[in-house]
């Protein structure tokens, strides 16, 4: 199991990131449209950065649902491998059995 704050921490970051999701896209489009003069994208830059760092998308961090491991993260079951492996073999996920050879 991961640390429960390491867990808690992601949480609050997916929270920041949909609450300050449209107010950066819209900052991002101003920005990056050449037809605007330069002082007005400079502005919605600054207003950009003021924003909270925990607000970017990229600073989220795929954790298994299960147990909160951070790497070996399957994105389509939501699950590291570990936790994967101990719910399959048990049963518990439709399509998984364990192969041998």
């Amino acid at each position: 199991m991961a640390k429960t704050s390491a867990v808690e921490k992601n949480k609050r970051r997916r929270k920041t990131v949909a609450a300050h999701a449209e107010k950066r896209a819209a900052l991002k489009a101003t920005i990056m449209n050449q037809a605007l003069p330069i002082e007005e994208r400079f502005k919605a830059s600054v207003k950009l950065a003021s924003l909270p760092r925990d607000g970017s998308k990229t600073r989220i961090r795929n954790r298994c649902e299960v147990t909160g491991r951070p790497r070996a993260f399957y994105r389509k079951l939501g699950m590291s491998r570990i936790a994967l492996r101990e719910l399959g073999n048990s049963g518990k996920v439709p399509g998984i059995v364990k192969s041998s050879w």
